[in-house]
């Protein structure tokens, strides 16, 4: 029985990254020897299992067999006379096929090392082509390391896999989970390039793949193009720290203008509604959580009259606020304000512009907030005032609190 340290902890030693969790091959062993020694089986697919003190996944050398369409279509064979060799061979990626024993020797049969010095992402074996969420993993691999490029024999072997339908096998919820993981990397926009070039967005996500070619007015946006300001948007985003709520709710906060009318463009009248109603069809496909999609809804319905709101009395910015429920979700209406500012921030030349509104709506919510409306009801009822007067009384309330933070008094 032996032990290796495989996959991408090898990777990021050799590339001098901060450690994740590491994962572990077991050579020479069976799932009834693992369970004598203290580990806890936890594979449902093949034999893995949990160390009994650092709880770190170790699985049996395995190789697999493709036997039908998409991620589960694989007849998986885990014996003690497989061999490391055997095991690294069925792997993605070779930057991700090494594995280390506890010597320190890095054992490389497909050339990690090289591609790794040479900045490259590439397919251990034709078997890459077995597995569809391969595309995903690559194209997320892409958005982490973004000074890789892809080989051009990979890239034309994905391109295969999606004119062969393989892509289109895929279940919703690996792919949001593939997805979700390449929007929190570096620079996300990547990911989405990738799967572009191979042609997997189109079956993926036609709402967001439609965007590209689709003109903006340049005085509004100076990278005209509208799929290149989602990926800004989606960039900016990653540069400010943002939360997957708010990642993904700039990739979509746009996706009606794939719509337009082209007698209208390059205005897009209406196209938040158009926005609104496109990603929650995406959201149900790709069955996203809720706290995504219902941040990406009022972004995508809200984000016009946000950026507007510097010309707004305080009648329309208590509306606003009501409108996107931020005296019950404060938190949520803040990563609304913070998608709104990577939205005026992701076009041409505007990255290091101010986005005032921002900090303006955050303090009119918080004012509003301040407002003591048990008081204000109170003194509601002494006047002898019921129920919808007293609702008045409190917005009341609350205008003249906006009125004298709008006039400094």
């Amino acid at each position: 029985m032996r032990t290796y340290l495989v996959g991408g902890a090898v990777r990021d030693r050799l590339l001098g990254r901060p450690g994740g969790d590491r994962d572990w091959v077991v050579i020479g062993a069976t799932p009834q020897q693992m369970t004598a020694l203290g580990f806890r089986p936890v594979g449902k697919d093949f034999p893995v299992f949990l160390h009994p003190t650092t709880g770190e996944e170790h699985a049996l050398a395995r190789t697999e067999r493709k036997s039908g369409r998409g991620y589960h279509g694989f007849t998986v064979y885990a014996a003690p006379e497989v061999t490391l060799e055997e095991d690294l061979v069925r792997r993605d990626l070779t930057v991700n096929a090494m594995a280390q024993d506890e010597d320190g020797t890095v054992i490389d049969p497909h050339g990690g090392q090289r591609d790794l010095a040479d900045r490259v992402l590439r397919h251990v074996s034709p078997a890459f082509a077995e597995d569809p969420v391969r595309i995903l993993r690559l194209a997320r691999f892409a958005a982490r390391f973004a000074d890789f490029t892809v080989a051009d024999e990979t890239l034309a072997l994905m391109r295969q896999m999606v004119d062969d339908g393989e892509v289109d096998h895929l279940v919703a919820e690996r792919v949001w989970q593939e997805l979700a993981r390449g929007l929190m990397e570096a620079r996300p926009s990547r990911m989405f390039a990738v799967l572009r070039d191979c042609g997997a967005l189109a079956r993926l996500l036609p709402e967001l793949d439609r965007l590209w070619g689709v003109p903006q007015r340049a005085d509004y946006h100076p990278e005209v193009d509208t799929g290149v300001h989602v990926m800004m948007v989606l960039d900016m985003a990653a540069r400010l720290g943002a939360s997957l709520p708010v990642r993904y709710a700039c990739l979509g906060h746009d996706l009606g203008k794939g719509t337009t009318p082209a007698d209208i463009l390059p205005r897009h009248l209406g196209h938040e509604g158009r926005s609104v109603r496109l990603l929650r069809d995406v959201s149900a496909r790709l069955r996203v959580p809720n706290d995504c999609r219902e941040l990406a809804d009022v972004v995508a319905r809200e984000h016009g009259n946000v950026h507007r709101s510097g010309e707004f009395g305080p009648e329309a910015v208590l509306r606003l606020l009501e409108r996107c429920d931020g005296l019950r979700k404060p938190a949520r209406f803040r990563e609304l304000l913070l998608a709104c500012e990577c939205d005026a921030r992701g076009r041409l030349g505007l990255d290091d512009c101010p986005y005032p509104q921002g900090p303006r709506l955050a303090a009119a919510l918080d004012t509003v907030l301040a407002v003591d409306t048990a008081s204000v009801s109170a003194g509601a009822l002494a006047r002898g005032l019921k129920g919808p007067a007293i609702g008045d009384a409190i917005t009341q309330a609350r205008l003249a609190a906006l009125t004298a933070l709008a006039t400094g008094q």
